[in-house]
């Protein structure tokens, strides 16, 4: 693992076929990409997006600008870290929109199954904006704010931590002092330096702290395993250079079921990043 690009380190893939309408790509993921055992879901989301974006980019190099837009992922298993195969099918192949499928698969099993939309994001000032809890948030964290990293009591799981900045506002982690509060987590995420400066890596971390709080269950006095079904993740902005600020929001949580929602806004105040994921209420011990 790199550590001043970790994050282009794993969403870097190696083209083993590539025509027009299909491709297949090798890929690597490290250890550092993990909750717990297993691998983080945006990580993947992420890696299927920089798959599709290389398919349409090699077989048309005129397509260079165009990102990820929206990434629909379905969870079919949790793969370990560690290689990866990647299959892309090109579904439309348009001037400003191209959709396409893949698969991430792990030892021959499928673990996601992947819709990509890509195009070019907005650049201009948006014409309408509702403000978020985000618009209180200080833009970098304080000083005092602690990273997610040696004895911080969720640094032993969120291993993810460990290829990025992270800082966690506890005033809203009510679980870190035992006590329950809102079903609203918010933080600060900033990619490492090498990640940063590479513009279409930026995008891909972008979309992957669209699934980096904890789960909001947690704030609820639910703890335990909170595995996504699906994650639908849309890219509003190309994220600018500094601290992204991020909330995750859960407006109903079901005996079963919960939605956590992330919006994510970037250094200058703009929203870049939006999610919404189904998953799965931590069982009771």
């Amino acid at each position: 693992m790199s550590s001043v690009s970790p994050f282009k380190a794993a969403t870097t893939l190696t083209a083993l076929d590539v025509t027009a309408d299909s491709a297949s790509f090798a890929g690597a993921i490290d250890s550092t990409w993990t909750i717990g055992p297993k691998v983080h879901g945006g990580a993947m989301l992420a890696v299927c997006a920089a798959a599709a974006r290389q398919q349409i980019v090699r077989t048309d190099p005129e397509q260079s600008e165009i990102q990820p837009l929206a990434v629909s992922v379905s969870y079919l298993a949790a793969p370990d870290p560690g290689e990866v195969a990647l299959t892309t099918v090109v579904r439309k192949r348009g001037r400003q929109v191209s959709h396409v499928d893949v698969e991430l698969t792990q030892a021959g099993r499928v673990a996601v199954r992947a819709v990509v939309t890509l195009g070019r994001p907005d650049s201009d000032e948006p014409h309408h904006e509702t403000p978020t809890s985000l618009a209180s948030m200080a833009t970098s964290p304080p000083a005092e704010t602690l990273a997610v990293a040696g004895d911080h009591p969720m640094a032993s799981i969120v291993h993810v931590a460990k290829g990025c900045e992270m800082r966690i506002d506890a005033s809203s982690a009510s679980f870190l002092t035992g006590a329950t509060g809102e079903a609203e987590i918010r933080l600060w995420v900033r990619p490492f330096a090498g990640d940063e400066a590479d513009i279409d890596t930026a995008v891909l971390f972008a979309l992957m702290t669209g699934d980096i709080s904890a789960p909001v269950t947690m704030n609820r006095g639910m703890f335990g395993w909170a595995p996504t079904v699906q994650l639908t993740t849309y890219l509003r902005h190309r994220p600018a250079p500094g601290w992204l600020r991020v909330a995750a929001t859960s407006s109903v949580i079901g005996s079963t079921w919960f939605e956590e929602d992330h919006v994510v806004l970037d250094s200058t105040g703009a929203v870049v990043v939006q999610s919404r994921q189904l998953a799965m209420v931590p069982r009771s011990n």
